[in-house]
């Protein structure tokens, strides 16, 4: 379901929605966030099968390569899976998706200083990482909570 999509689901029109962006800053805000962080993971995980942006087993630790038991460009294609899932779960449901994406960059941060040449993308990702905790932050607003049905 786009972002569009979800909010006339919630019956919210599209004019509805630029109106709201155009009014409430933190409204715009929460669907930047959103949308970036539905798309971008999306787009780095299905580089890491295509290397049209980098060459990604480069940026995997020397230690995690020794750990997998799978070698670098297979675990890389699972960091690419896994961050797929993530922005579509981001598109679905930014209130809890977005704390799975802040963990994830927290886990790309420790490979990423844990052996020199790429603290400056740490820093970045650093810089990501508070971004998505922005978006859990501003979702606990704009995104209601799933509750159990009650019998």
């Amino acid at each position: 379901m786009t972002t569009w999509n979800a909010h006339m689901a919630d019956g919210m029109s599209q004019s509805d929605t630029l109106q709201r962006v155009r009014t409430d800053p933190a409204y715009g805000a929460y669907l930047l966030l959103r949308i970036g962080f539905t798309v971008l993971p999306i787009v780095f995980g299905l580089d890491k099968f295509f290397g049209v942006l980098a060459n990604w087993d480069g940026y995997l630790a020397p230690w995690i390569v020794a750990l997998s038991p799978i070698g670098a460009h297979p675990t890389m294609l699972v960091v690419g899976v896994i961050e797929i899932v993530a922005g579509v779960a981001v598109a679905i449901k930014p209130r809890y998706a977005a704390y799975v994406v802040a963990a994830w960059l927290a886990g790309i941060i420790v490979n990423l200083v844990s052996y020199p040449g790429f603290y400056d993308v740490a820093l970045r990702d650093f810089g990501l990482l508070l971004g998505a905790l922005t978006l859990a932050r501003l979702a606990s607003v704009y995104d209601p909570a799933w509750h159990r049905g009650t019998k």
